[in-house]
Parts: structure tokens; sequence; C-alpha cells
């Protein structure tokens, strides 16, 4: 509001300008004749612009000033900024979508004071009922007074308003105190109050099992199956029994959702996880092989026919959406190139992961796909351009960004450039510091470059911060077992992995060539040729031929190096013991 001030200055500057106007008029119009005895015009010191005044509105009352400033302190992240502006903002504004605005941000920073002055001011622009219930529940439950927000929240959902119900599960899932939360679901959610929407009681049960009101979680969850008898409220309930342990009872209740709404691709993937953990593999396939079809069950069925090895099922697939409309083929682009990836067709996989639209959340994975079946075309350059093409369009996404050099250090390692592979995964270290999948990547990339030190510091790092890690255990002992280092610590790592793995070829491949350099070399050969019998891995295969030529059994040792070049013939570890063998 203007004072009268205010206003004598606003109608003053008005005449001033409507004379400088009129004037500037004049001057167009063409030179006035001068009387002959007019008198001469005196210049003052003072000019008609230098006395123009302008009225200047004080920040407190600027409305598109505390706008602009709430909404630069939410783009920094400054919530208690935003809300403050806004709060100001509101309490001159007459838009209700302001002070609505006003209200959320205060509630989120727990200011008491902003977010009442800020609900009054909304109450008197016209907000609904619901809308204030709904706020003034939300500060209720902020200062810990159970009897308002019970007030509040019953008034919430006794409003009529369409979403009243679900606003009321937000506000709860959202308090602060689980244990009030849950005291006030049990009061108001009642079967007596609940309306005539499955959906309505499904959520309400699921809430109270989040809120550990598991009690009151079935006697909603089983009040509804009697009431709607839909496949949700089955499968709701075939949830409950499988988290209850009953197991049989879980897959009874989701075989009767899928019968009453079979066409439900997403009842039907439900029912085919709690198969697959029962360790039904070949009944969740065959469960989602009919019926209609969407991109999660085709990616369902190809990743269990791919566990199972089934080149014919993951064949079939392939044809069966190569059989569906050019829209489907695209919308599932990303799964028909992982088909024709695992089924050898790499140049149909590269056409089909570029086919993956830009707006499609996989594209990414489509485009680490492609980078990776390039490198393994020997393509190293256009692989390599794709890896870049990445880590710049993901440069504002950190864990992306982490990815894509991380893709970047497993093609360097894979193509034997070590040093290149360390220095990848120690930028993907600079975005996510003491990630310690990528110390060990770097850690592996420097024992293969020979950087021993380098190696057994990542190692350690690795071990600090998981420590009993089973991979770095076993790396780290290796890796002093081979350079001949602290061969107790190494044993002690080794025994370690092995007590908890000890079936895995690795670790026994560490623990025969820890006896190979502790010169126990029946113990060696006896645990590397296990190992070699379970995995034709390339290295163990030259740790076991260097033990046999060091028992002086040389053919012995060329076949099985011989062996060992047909399955890797590139591998670095062969070529290092030929030298050593062969000089």
């Amino acid at each position: 509001m203007l004072t009268g001030r205010s206003k004598f200055k606003q109608l003053r500057q008005f005449v001033a300008l409507a004379a400088l106007a009129a004037a500037l008029a004049g001057c167009a119009a063409g030179p006035a004749k001068v009387p002959a005895e007019a008198p001469r015009a005196v210049r003052t010191g003072v000019q008609p612009l230098d006395r123009l005044q302008v009225a200047i509105v004080p920040p407190e009352r600027d409305l598109q000033a505390l706008l602009m400033a709430g909404d630069f302190a939410l783009a920094a992240n400054d919530l208690k900024a935003a809300s403050d502006a806004y709060v100001k903002a509101a309490a001159i504004s007459d838009d209700p979508k302001v002070a609505s605005r006003a209200v959320e941000l205060a509630l989120a920073v727990h200011d008491q004071a902003g977010t009442e002055s800020a609900v009054n001011r909304w109450a008197a622009l016209g907000a609904s009922p619901a809308d204030l219930a709904s706020a003034r529940a939300r500060v209720a439950l902020d200062t810990g007074n159970t009897a308002e927000a019970q007030r509040q929240l019953d008034l919430l959902v006794s409003s009529g308003a369409p979403d009243a119900w679900r606003e009321f599960g937000r506000i709860v899932v959202t308090a602060r105190d689980a244990a009030q939360a849950g005291v006030l679901l049990e009061r108001i959610a009642t079967p007596q109050r609940l309306p005539n929407d499955a959906t309505a009681w499904l959520a309400m049960s699921e809430l109270g099992e989040n809120l550990g009101r598991h009690d009151y979680a079935k006697r909603i969850g089983d009040a509804a199956l009697a009431r709607f008898h839909d496949g949700t409220t089955y499968a709701w309930a075939g949830q409950q029994a499988f988290r209850a342990g009953d197991k049989a009872g879980a897959k009874k209740l989701f075989a009767k959702a899928v019968a009453k709404d079979p066409k439900n691709a997403r009842l039907r993937l439900a029912y085919a996880t709690l198969m697959i953990q029962d360790g039904d593999t070949r009944g969740a396939a065959s469960l989602l092989s009919v019926g209609t079809q969407n991109a999660d069950t085709y990616a369902m069925r190809m990743s269990l026919a791919a566990r199972a090895g089934d080149k014919p099922a993951l064949a079939r697939l392939y044809q069966e959406i190569r059989r569906r409309p050019d829209a489907v083929q695209t919308e599932n682009a990303f799964v028909l190139g992982q088909l024709a990836e695992l089924l050898g067709h790499d140049e149909d996989a590269l056409d089909w992961y570029a086919a993956v639209g830009d707006d499609d959340p996989r594209i990414f994975d489509a485009s680490v796909r492609s980078a990776v079946v390039l490198h393994q075309q020997g393509k190293d350059d256009d692989a390599q351009e794709i890896v870049a093409g990445l880590q710049t369009s993901y440069a504002d996404h950190p864990d992306r960004l982490r990815q894509a050099y991380a893709l970047e250090g497993e093609l360097n390692m894979d193509g034997r450039q070590f040093d290149a592979a360390a220095t990848a995964y120690d930028k993907a270290l600079r975005v996510k510091p003491d990630d310690t999948d990528m110390l060990y990547g770097r850690g592996l990339a420097y024992a293969e470059a020979g950087r021993i030190d380098q190696a057994v510091t990542d190692f350690r790092r690795v071990l600090e911060l998981k420590p009993g890690d089973i991979e770095a255990s076993n790396a780290l002992g290796y890796t002093l077992a081979d350079n001949g280092r602290d061969l107790g610590e190494a044993q002690a790592l080794i025994e370690a992995a092995r007590t908890a793995r000890p079936d895995d070829p690795s670790v026994a491949d560490s623990w025969g060539w820890l006896k190979f350099r502790q010169g126990q070399l029946d113990q060696a050969e006896v645990t590397l040729r296990g190992a070699w019998a379970k995995r034709k891995d390339a290295d163990i295969g030259v740790h076991l031929a260097e033990v046999l030529w060091s028992r002086g059994r040389h053919d012995e040792a060329r076949k099985l190096l011989n062996e060992v070049r047909r399955i890797d013939p590139n591998n670095a570890s062969l070529e290092k013991t030929e030298r050593k063998l062969n000089p």
C-alpha cells in the first residue's frame, strides 16, 4: 500500500514528466514565434531533470525482488534464505500460490513462526480446508503436538478432498517421530473411515509395515482382501505372507492375484520375483512368457535365459520382440541390443544400442555396451571416443562420470594399457574419493604396471575402509607373495580369503603361488592343479607351468603353456614366464 507521501511524490513526478513531454512535443512541432517583447529566459543553476524524483520501494515491500531472491536461494540450495524471502513475499502478495510455496518452504526448514504467518496469509487468500488442515497437521507434528496433529488430520480426511487420504499418507510417512506417526495412523486410518478404494487400504497397510506396525498392517491387509477380492489385494497379501516366512502361502496368493488380473504385467513380475527367490527360475520364465509384455517382462525373461545359459530361449525372445511393431522394437532397443550381444551378433547389437533414444533412461548403459562391443572388435579408437563423449556429457552427474572413468579404466586394463588404466581410476577417485571399487581397480592397474608400492597402498586402503574385504585381501596377499614381500602377512590375508571362499579358484591360485614362493612345491602343485581343473584361467595355468618347470618337468610345463596360449595368447603372465623359462 502506498503512503500519502509516496502518492504525492508520484504525482509530482507525473506532473514534471507531463510538462517535459509537452515541451518536447512543442519542439518537435517546429520553432515557435517569440513575441518581440517577451523577456529573455534566465538560466538557473537547477534544471527540470535535476529535480526529477524517483520513488524507491523498500526492499521488504518489493514483491518481485523478494520472489527473485527466493528463487535464487533455491537454485543455490539455501532453503533457509528461500523460506525467509517467500514468507515475506506471501505477506504482501495476493497470489495464493506464493503463500502455498511459503508454507512448504517454512515447513521444510522447521520455521514455526514463518509457517504460521504463511498459513494465516494462505487462509486469508482462500486456501481450501484440506490444504490448511494438511499444513497445520505438519506444524503440529513438527512441534510434537500429537493431539493437535490428530485434530487436523481428522479434518483433512473428513474434508472430502479427492486426494485427502493420499495427503494423509504423505504427512504420516514424512513425520520425524515414527512412533508418533504410527499412533496417528492406527487412530485415524481405521476400517470404518477408509474410503471404498482398494488403493487407499493397501497404502495404509504398507505404511503400517514401514512404521513397524505389523499387526495393524496385517489387519488392514486382510480386511482389504475380504472387501475387494482383486488382484492387487491378493498380491499384497502374498507379500505379507512372504515377509512372515510363509512362502507356500505367498505363492498361492500370488497365483490368485495373477488369475484375477492376468493382463497385469506388474503382478506377474512380482510373482515371478517371488518364484525366483524360491529357486523356481523355470516357473518364473514360464509365467512371464505368457500374457501382456512390456520392457520389464522382456528384460527379466532375458536375464533368466542368460543366467541359465539358454541360447535357444534368448534367440526365441529376440525374434519375438523383432516381430512386434516398430514402436515396440524402439521402446525395447536396449533389450534387443543385449540379446543380440548375447547371441554374438555384434553389429546388430551396435545398431540396436544406437537406436536407444536420448530420453531413454538406459541411454548411458547403451553407450557403455557400445564401447565394450567396439573394444572387443578391436576398434579401440571408436570405443574410447564413446567413453570420452560420456565423460563430457555427464560431467555434471558425479555417479555417471565415475562410471565413465571406470569404463575407461576397464578397457585400458583389458588392452594392457596399465598406466592409462591407473590414470582413469585416479580420475574416478577425484570424483568420489575413497571409492573402494576404484581403489581396488587402481591397485590392480598399479600391480600390473609394476608399481608395487602404490598397489599395496591402494589395497591396504580398501581394507581400512572395508575390513575383511575378500577381493582386497586376496589381491594384497597375492601381490605381496608375487613380489616376495611380507610373506607372513601374505599368508594371513590369503588364508582369510580361503576361509571365506574355499572353492574359489582365484583364491586357490593365490595360495598355490604363495606356497611356490615359500618353496613348498608339493603343496603348490596340488593346489594349482585343483584350481586349474575348476577353471581354465590363463594365470592359473602359467603358475602351474612354472611350478612344473621348477620341478624339472619341462615337457609337461611347455605343453601346459601351449594350452594357455590357445586360451589367452596375449596374456601378460604368459609372456613374462616364457621369457624367464626360455631366456
